[in-house]
C-alpha cells in the first residue's frame, strides 16, 4: 500500500451517529488511527439505524471502516479519567454532543489541553458553541431549514422537502475534517499549538449558499423554490421524456446553448441575438424550457441522451442507487468498493474520495465490532491487564 498522508495522526472519536463520525471516517480513510469510544452495551446508535444484517446496520460498514472500537462509560468519573488519558496521547479529539456536555464530564478543552497542549478538538453541534441558540438540540433536518436549504428544496407552491440524505451532518463532517487539516498544518508546519474547531451544522450548509445572501443584501431578493430548475441560469432543468422519466440538461453556457438548440431543431432560438448571453436567456426561460420539453417529450431517455451527447451538451439521467451500482464509470474510477463485515457479509460501500496520486486513501480495516479493541487501545495507553480487567468488572469499560 502507498504511504497514507495521515499516518501517525491519532484521532479520538467521541461522537455518535453521523456528523462527528463522518469527519473521523474521512481522516481514517487517509491513514489516521481513529479510536472510536462507544457506550458499553449498546454502542453508537448508528449500529441500529436503517437496514440491519444480523442485528447490525449495513450503513455501519461504510461509516466506521478503518476505526477501532473501545467501550467506555463517559458518564462514569472513572471512564472520564480513562478518556483523559487517551486524549493525552491523541492529536485530535472529535465530539458532537450538545455544548456543555464535555465540560460536565470534566472533558472540556481547557482540561484536556493542560495535559496535551497540541490537542486539536473538533466540536460539532447544531448551532455552535456560542450564541443564543447554542444550548438547543439541533439535528440535520433543523439545520437544513435554518440554513435556507429546506426552503429552496421542492416545487413552487408545495411544502418544502428534504434532500433524502442528512446533508447537514455529512457537510458538517467534511468541514470538521477540513478544520483538522488546517489545524494540523498550523501546529506541525508553523510551530503552533492545538486549538478548537467549532463546527455548526447550519453554518456548514450556509457556507454552500452561493448567491443567496448577496442577492438579498443587494436587491432584497428572496430566492424561491424552483423545482428542478437552476434560478437565474438558463437553461438548466429536468425535462420530461416520452416515458414520463426525466433527463437533466445543463446548457447554460453560451456555446452549449447554441448547440442544444440546433440539436433539437430550433435554429431560430440558437441564432437569436437576444439569447446569446445568460441574462437574455433568463428573461425568456419559460419559452426556452417549453422548446426543450416539446422535443424531449418525443424522445426516450436513451434517444435524448444520445442526441445530447453527440451535440456535446452536458446531460444525464436521474440515477437510482441501482443505476449507480451498475454504472461502469463508477467501477472504473474505484468509487465503489467491497468490504467484508465481521458477520462475513460482503457489502459495497462508497470508495475513497478525493483521489490523491502520491498518497491515496484506502479501506484497510472493516468496521469494528462493539468494544473489539478495548484491551489493545487501553494497553497502548499504559493500562496493564489487571487494571483493564478491574475496569471491565466494574462496568467502566467493556
Amino acid at each position: 500500500m502507498a504511504r497514507q498522508i495521515l499516518e501517525g495522526i491519532r484521532v479520538l472519536e467521541l461522537g455518535q451517529l453521523i456528523a462527528g463520525p463522518f469527519a473521523a471516517k474521512t481522516l481514517a480513510d487517509f491513514g489516521a488511527q481513529v479510536v472510536k469510544v462507544e457506550p458499553p452495551g449498546q454502542g453508537d446508535p448508528l449500529r441500529k439505524w436503517r437496514m440491519l444484517y444480523e442485528d447490525t446496520s449495513v450503513w455501519w460498514e461504510a461509516q466506521s471502516r478503518n476505526k477501532q472500537s473501545v467501550c467506555i462509560d463517559l458518564r462514569n468519573p472513572e471512564g472520564q479519567a480513562v478518556v483523559r488519558q487517551l486524549a493525552a496521547g491523541a492529536d485530535v479529539l472529535i465530539e458532537n454532543f450538545r455544548p456543555g456536555t464535555m465540560e460536565k464530564w470534566g472533558l472540556g478543552y481547557e482540561v484536556l489541553r493542560a495535559e496535551n497542549p497540541g490537542l486539536i478538538m473538533v466540536r460539532v453541534s447544531g448551532y455552535g458553541q456560542t450564541g443564543p441558540k447554542k444550548d438547543e438540540p439541533g439535528f440535520a433536518a433543523v439545520a437544513e431549514a435554518m440554513a435556507g436549504l429546506r426552503y429552496l428544496t421542492g416545487e413552487p407552491g408545495r411544502a418544502p422537502v428534504r434532500a433524502g440524505l442528512s446533508l447537514g451532518d455529512t457537510i458538517a463532517g467534511l468541514h470538521g475534517a477540513l478544520g483538522v487539516l488546517l489545524a494540523l498544518y498550523e501546529r506541525d508546519a508553523r510551530g503552533g499549538e492545538g486549538q478548537v474547531i467549532d463546527v455548526a451544522l447550519y453554518e456548514s450548509l450556509f457556507n454552500l449558499s452561493e448567491s443567496l445572501l448577496p442577492e438579498y443584501s443587494a436587491f432584497g431578493a428572496v430566492r424561491q423554490p424552483a423545482g428542478g430548475a437552476l434560478p437565474g441560469i438558463a437553461p438548466s432543468n429536468a425535462y420530461a421524456c416520452a416515458s414520463g422519466e426525466y433527463v437533466l440538461v445543463a446548457a447554460n453556457g453560451d456555446a452549449i446553448f447554441k448547440r442544444l438548440m440546433h440539436a433539437i431543431g430550433r435554429a431560430d432560438l440558437a441564432e437569436d441575438a437576444a439569447l446569446a448571453r445568460n441574462d437574455g436567456r433568463v428573461k425568456r426561460v419559460d419559452e426556452i424550457d417549453a422548446a426543450i420539453t416539446a422535443w424531449t417529450r418525443t424522445q426516450s431517455v436513451e434517444s435524448a441522451l444520445a442526441v445530447l451527447k453527440q451535440a456535446e451538451v452536458p446531460s444525464g439521467r436521474i440515477y437510482t442507487v441501482k443505476d449507480i451500482a451498475e454504472d461502469p464509470h463508477y467501477r472504473a474510477r474505484g468509487v465503489i468498493e467491497s468490504v467484508t463485515a465481521a458477520s462475513g457479509l460482503t457489502v459495497e460501500v462508497p470508495g475513497i474520495m478525493p483521489k490523491l496520486s502520491a498518497s491515496p486513501g484506502a479501506i484497510h480495516d472493516r468496521a469494528p465490532t462493539l468494544g473489539e479493541h478495548t484491551d489493545t487501545v487501553l494497553a497502548a495507553a499504559g493500562f496493564d491487564a489487571a487494571a483493564i480487567a478491574d475496569l471491565r468488572a466494574r462496568g467502566v469499560v467493556a
